[in-house]
């Protein structure tokens, strides 16, 4: 079972780097377009809440002729980021309903597959809109993908530009598997997307979890301390105590608001049906959450394995400065000795006190990132969590269950 597992994280590795490559493509494409995203910084983090709700909005034709008076040329990057200062933090990201619809049906299509798809939309103050998507097509492993996929995704954009839809991009959406989402090449997509388009999300959306009758859908972007830290390559111990990061301080989560149109809401009231729930439903009472739970634990332990590896990296580390630390002292002693001989002889003595001689020899070891221990921490975290809510609603049920048979005796 555990040679499955593997065989099954490393699926799920590969499908992430694959989706990481394809948008790190899309994006050198989206740079060089004249659809461009328009860009727009944000000054403070969001709040790490998440919640979903409901309501009603006007058309969109007056946010359509106000982006049409924006610059869609990444030439005025610059003028955008000087105010930064001035902008709102990013406090909601607004979902319209096609929106969800479709990127629902799109991951619960693919899965158990990894797959990802574009957003489209406007940065309004202090409220990213999110008003329409569309997927990437599946990997094929040609060499000439990333081309096609790129020749796609700005045929699409200029299809939507010229029916007046938004057509900027504001991120993108992918699919999780048992909601762990938490690698490095999803930060590496962030930080391309970041250099570019500021106020950037990710939808991730786990269709196994919505399964269970919940919407496993939420919205993410990387925590401002942390970009400054990984440009600036700082992700060793010491740089991210000094700089107060830890491993919830990696991915913040957005609230999340879902939209419609006054029509649209119109016509879901009016296809809501009248009848009465009389019929018995005994799905609601169903205790079957053992494969679930099964492989959520199985992957907690593959995670808690790959943190301990993590930790022999940084125990092995410190034990490699010991040695160095001796060989250093070693080749100090030898060179205070042959300093000795030297001035006996009556020639010039060779410097004590320049490590860089020594570390011409030596060279000391390099401290391991901590990147990789916080996303397994952050992974190993999503899973109790799940776990948790997953075991909560199971004792309601059993209780549920306990009484009504001692209703029925």
């Amino acid at each position: 079972m555990a040679g499955r597992t593997a065989d099954s994280a490393e699926i799920v590795k590969r499908a992430y780097a694959t989706s990481a490559a394809r948008q790190m493509c899309m994006l050198r494409n989206i740079v060089s377009s004249d659809s461009s995203a328009r860009v727009h910084p944000r000054t403070t983090t969001a709040p790490r809440t998440s919640s979903i709700a409901c309501h009603c909005r006007a058309s969109p034709q007056s946010r359509v002729e106000s982006h049409r008076k924006q610059p869609a040329n990444p030439a005025s990057m610059a003028t955008v980021q000087g105010t930064a200062a001035k902008r709102k933090e990013l406090k909601y990201v607004e979902l319209s309903g096609q929106v969800v619809m479709k990127v629902l049906q799109h991951c619960n299509d693919a899965s158990p597959q990894v797959t990802t798809g574009q957003l489209l939309g406007l940065d309004v103050g202090s409220t990213l809109e999110v008003t329409d998507c569309f997927p990437f097509p599946a990997s094929t492993g040609d060499e000439l993908e990333e081309d096609s996929v790129g020749v796609y995704q700005l045929e699409i954009m200029r299809c939507l530009r010229e029916v007046n839809v938004d057509n900027n991009t504001v991120g993108w959406y992918q699919s999780a598997v048992l909601g762990t989402y938490q690698t490095s090449d999803l930060i590496d997509t962030f930080i391309n997307y970041h250099d570019n388009i500021k106020n950037c999300v990710c939808l991730i959306y786990d269709p196994q979890s919505s399964q269970r009758g919940s919407l496993a859908l939420q919205a993410i972007r990387l925590k401002d301390s942390f970009i400054e830290l990984y440009k600036q390559d700082k992700l060793t111990a010491k740089d991210m105590v000094q700089s107060g990061v830890s491993w919830r301080d990696v991915f913040v989560d957005i609230p999340i608001k879902i939209a419609n149109l006054a029509l649209t809401q119109a016509l879901i009231t009016e296809l809501q049906s009248d009848g009465l729930g009389t019929a018995a439903d005994y799905d609601r009472l169903s205790l079957s959450t053992q494969p679930y739970v099964e492989k959520s634990i199985q992957s907690l332990l593959d995670q808690v394995d790959d943190l301990i590896g993590e930790q022999q990296k940084v125990t092995m580390y410190h034990k490699n400065v010991a040695r160095h630390a001796q060989s250093y002292a070693s080749w100090l002693a030898k060179r205070r000795q042959d300093n000795v001989t030297r001035r006996a002889a009556g020639e010039e003595a060779l410097p004590e006190d320049d490590p860089a001689e020594f570390h011409k020899e030596f060279k000391p070891p390099v401290e391991p990132s901590l990147l990789d221990s916080y996303l397994i921490c952050s992974q190993m975290s999503t899973l109790c969590d799940q776990l948790n809510v997953t075991g909560n609603a199971t004792l309601e049920k059993l209780y549920v269950m306990d009484a009504l048979q001692k209703a029925i005796v």
